[in-house]
């Protein structure tokens, strides 16, 4: 059984997602077997707050090269972007880093 904190891995602190935070959009790295009403009831559970809609997006590794060979890869992983409603409060570990 997957907890809330199990699925939410880490918040994405980017420039891009910081900007977002004025209008109450949130990124978070989330585990890559997570569905959008997994992610959504751990970010309820965790911040106290509504979700509006949950977008989710996966990426994959970049191509690394260590000398000549192998060529390897980065790790893969998925971002869930959130939206949360008009009457939610905002998420209070976010309001720092703006």
């Amino acid at each position: 059984m997957k907890t809330a904190y199990d699925i939410i891995l880490r918040p994405a602190i980017t420039e891009q997602s910081m900007e977002a935070v004025e209008e109450k959009r949130y990124v978070f790295y989330v585990l890559p077997t997570a569905t959008k009403t997994e992610i959504k009831a751990a970010i309820e559970e965790i911040f106290g707050v509504k979700v509006a809609k949950v977008n989710t997006l996966r990426m994959d590794g970049k191509a690394k090269r260590q000398g000549a060979y192998p060529a390897g890869r980065t790790a893969s992983y998925k971002k869930a972007m959130i939206k949360l409603t008009e009457d939610s409060k905002t998420i209070e570990f976010f309001e720092g880093m703006v």
